[in-house]
């Protein structure tokens, strides 16, 4: 095979220096003296307009024959960008090792055709079928008229993205075999949103866990992300990962995310900060759980209630009033919709009720400053200094000092406050516990990395917040999402709005005995509407 791709890569040169030559002479749409292949001095017009059937039926089937031969620059020469194309193909036949294409047309739908693809990967004597579905679809060239393939990476597979490689060869990292903390296989199969993790987790410490290497057709990503693998040829040995992870709380969480879109959650135990499940719902697979950088919305008042606190502004039963609006420099804040003023409410009850002017209202008393905020957040939370050592990627959250009106919107979970469902979920398991411990996925005594440390919280702070996370979840906006839940419970629901878009983002954290959770549905709506029941079902697993 790698005969037949050198011949295809030398006459490919060739080939795309006609196929231009080509182009240009077939296009030219002036009268040229004296040229022209039928002599009468004249061009043929240049097409507009979508191709039509028969245009996209032979263009797509003479770029299949060139990839089925494994002539790479003539199949790019049925592309919009034959340079692209050309490199990826050829890496096809030499990276990637795949030979003896066959490809199977589906039947078009308009200018788009699915294909099916059967080849074979040979490396080192060793040989393995590969089947997969793409598609490509015709365009019309805009400089040459020509019905061309609108070139993309996904066409030669589904799984690639600009600047993504196809390779085959023994793997960059050994396998591994992940268990759950208590020695249970995870697999990708079995809980599919943990798929991108346990790649990253083989990427990092495949060499560590003691596996030998396989051979493998992988997608090399341009990211620098993990490999891809799509087959293996030879089986390495994995090596076994323990992670923190708790099956069962992984199994509710995985269910818990299919049913709202745009979703993701993170359940910590509190008492040592270890990760027990992670999850996500989304299109573009991204682990919003662990790298999400979104407003938190009212669950960030658990912070800003520890900062009022711990500066002696107020306390649980302290006053709180929760008038109708609120201005701080020239910015007016609102509560949710029908929520009933109380120029009375006390702490607890304005945080039960999640009244955001309550919190706008206190945040200019002395002795706070535009920064009080950010410092509780960094030295007794943890939040915002961008050293979490989690075992994999991770943002660990940020809130920036700020003045005008972000101070007040910054204390209500918007403004320049962004966090995602671990930062939300390490929230809760510091008001509950008064200590900061750093979540993690992978224990730091296998690669000796140092966690995170913070002050923690006061004994009376850290009581005070878990008291009024325990109204909101029997009396106040978590009683919903919460019921029949039993054991010592406790919730905070939050809702973010973001810019263009009509629907805000549901929030929504919450413990149950050693069990804190939080989760976030983009678009969700309110806390309770999407989020609360994502944590819910969550804690119920975890009891």
């Amino acid at each position: 095979m790698g005969k037949g791709v050198k011949a295809a890569i030398v006459g490919g040169v060739f080939a795309v220096m006609v196929g231009g030559a080509g182009y240009g002479v077939h296009n030219i749409v002036s009268a040229v003296n004296g040229g022209g292949g039928s002599g009468t001095g004249t061009a043929e017009t240049k097409r507009s307009g979508p191709p039509d059937a028969d245009e996209v039926r032979r263009t797509s089937a003479a770029f299949f024959a060139a990839w089925e031969k494994g002539q790479a620059a003539e199949a790019a020469s049925y592309t919009d960008n034959a340079q692209a194309a050309g490199a990826l193909l050829t890496g096809y036949g030499e990276e990637a090792r795949i030979g003896k294409v066959g490809i199977t047309p589906g039947t078009a739908t308009g200018t788009t055709v699915p294909f099916t693809v059967k080849a074979t990967v040979t490396h080192d004597g060793k040989s393995k079928p590969l089947r997969y579905e793409s598609e490509l679809t015709v365009v019309r060239g805009q400089t040459t008229g020509r019905a061309l393939v609108d070139w993309e990476p996904a066409v030669v597979h589904p799984d690639l993205k600009e600047g993504d490689t196809l390779v085959t060869g023994e793997s960059a990292r050994p396998p591994i075999e992940a268990v759950d903390r208590d020695g249970m296989v995870l697999t990708k199969e079995k809980y599919p949103s943990l798929g991108p993790i346990l790649d990253t987790l083989r990427e990092k410490y495949g060499a560590k866990a003691g596996g030998t290497p396989g051979v493998e057709l992988v997608v090399r990503h341009a990211d620098r992300a993990a490999d891809t693998p799509l087959l293996t040829l030879a089986e390495g040995k994995p090596g076994k990962l323990r992670t923190t992870l708790s099956a069962g709380v992984q199994d509710a969480a995985e269910k818990a995310v299919r049913r709202f879109a745009e979703s993701s959650v993170v359940a910590v135990k509190p008492s040592t900060g270890e990760v027990l499940a992670v999850a996500n719902h989304r299109e573009d697979g991204f682990n919003a759980a662990f790298q999400g950088q979104v407003a938190p919305g009212s669950t960030m008042k658990i912070v800003t209630a520890a900062m009022l606190i711990d500066n002696g502004v107020t306390s649980m039963n302290g006053p709180a009033p929760c008038p109708p609006t609120a201005t701080w420099q020239s910015q007016t804040f609102k509560n949710l919709t029908d929520m009933p003023p109380n120029e009375g409410a006390t702490l607890a009850n304005s945080f039960l009720r999640s009244c955001n002017t309550a919190f706008v209202k206190l945040i200019d008393e002395q002795p706070l400053t535009d920064a009080s905020l950010t410092q509780e957040a960094e030295q007794r939370f943890g939040l915002g200094r961008g050293d979490w050592k989690t075992g994999i990627a991770s943002f660990d959250g940020s809130v920036p000092a700020s003045g005008g009106p972000d101070r007040a919107a910054n204390a209500i979970g918007q403004g320049q406050v962004q966090m995602n469902p671990l930062n939300i979920a390490s929230v809760t398991a510091t008001a509950i516990t008064g200590a900061f411990r750093q979540p993690y996925l992978v224990s730091p005594e296998l690669d000796g990395r140092q966690l995170r440390q913070a002050d923690g919280l006061r004994a009376g702070t850290a009581a005070q917040l878990k008291q009024m996370m325990r109204l909101t979840a029997t009396q106040g906006t978590g009683r919903d999402a919460m019921a029949g839940l039993r054991g010592d419970i406790g919730a905070k629901t939050g809702s973010a709005e973001v810019d263009g878009k009509a629907t805000s983002d549901s929030w929504f954290t919450g413990f149950r005995d050693d069990v804190a959770a939080a989760a976030m549905a983009q678009q969700g709506g309110h806390g309770g509407d999407a989020a609360g029941p994502i944590v819910a079902a969550v804690l119920r697993a975890g009891g």
